[in-house]
């Protein structure tokens, strides 16, 4: 299959990669980091316990998907949708336990618990191949995201909860110096990191050249990359995004096929990761979704 691809600068030159998408003959472009604006540092954000998950959606996620749970700590007198999480808790023969506000505060060290917590297994995480997995099972081009440091857990389960609402197969993030899926991570999902598989790998750049090999194309976000709505993002694709404070690190955008960025009207010139990240997300969406009813059309940004 050979295609060609509208945007950024000349990439390293790269020929007949194999793998599940058959061989393919790429030209793109990579480029320098930068396009999430700075990050603010996770330190600031006050994180629950380990294995205790705070919030009404969470845990009705939770709770839903089936996932392992010791105990479940309700407000006492709340109301609303905690009556239908305590039934369902009731229905799943979960131990319910029935505490004061200020018991349930300290329990989640001030996290914004809504009048619910409770005790879970510690996340799951998968490999990238089960990521490609998925993608064949349905019947797709593989579509991820690969998030290259994103530090700030509210960032990542803003991006765990859009990659579930675009419909992007998964999230590969590194093992060290990022955020983890956390319980606040999965708070900021509201509920999605139960059906968003998540895979931790030692060494993003390593993984970017296996998927290469699978005949997936590497797109990063980058202020100096090609507009996006001019890009083609179809076919089997990763999304990268950098850390709220660097962008993608320069190793990383060497691997990759070529850059996209968004047009900037405004005084600042970079955008939250979680924001840049649901762009490209959506323009992927947007692109597959008229390819699949005829010719992929590139979006023209209006004149004000």
């Amino acid at each position: 299959m050979d295609r060609k691809r509208n945007g950024g600068r000349k990439p390293a030159e790269r020929t007949e990669t194999s793998g599940k998408a058959g061989k393919t003959d790429r030209t793109g472009k990579a480029g320098k980091t930068g396009m999430p604006g700075k990050r603010n540092s996770a330190a600031e954000h006050r994180e629950a316990p380990e294995h205790l998950l705070a919030g009404r959606n969470p845990v009705m996620e939770a709770l839903k998907s089936g996932r392992e749970m010791e105990k479940i700590l309700l407000l006492k007198g709340a109301e609303g949708s905690v009556k239908k999480i305590e039934g369902m808790a009731r229905d799943q023969n979960i131990e319910i336990q029935y505490v004061q506000r200020n018991a349930l505060d300290r329990m989640t060290d001030g996290a914004a618990h809504q009048g619910v917590a409770a005790f879970v297994a510690g996340f799951h995480y998968c490999e990238p191949e089960d990521l490609l997995a998925a993608a064949e099972v349905k019947g797709e081009d593989p579509f991820l995201l690969i998030l290259d440091g994103i530090e700030d857990p509210h960032n990542l389960g803003a991006i765990i909860r859009t990659a579930d609402a675009s419909g992007a197969h998964g999230v590969i993030i590194p093992k060290r110096r990022a955020a983890a899926v956390t319980p606040t991570a999965e708070k900021a999902a509201a509920g999605a990191a139960e059906y968003v598989s998540v895979a931790r790998v030692a060494n993003i750049a390593r993984t970017i050249d296996d998927l290469k090999e699978r005949g997936i194309w590497i797109a990063a976000a980058d202020m100096d990359g090609a507009e996006v709505w001019q890009s083609d993002l179809t076919g089997p694709i990763a999304l990268v995004i950098g850390s709220e404070g660097n962008g993608v690190s320069r190793l990383v955008c060497e691997k990759c096929d070529y850059i996209v960025s968004f047009p900037m009207r405004g005084r600042i010139n970079s955008l939250n990761a979680s924001n840049a990240a649901a762009l490209l997300m959506y323009e992927v969406f947007r692109q597959r979704k008229s390819r699949s009813t005829s010719r992929v059309t590139p979006f023209t940004v209006p004149d004000l």
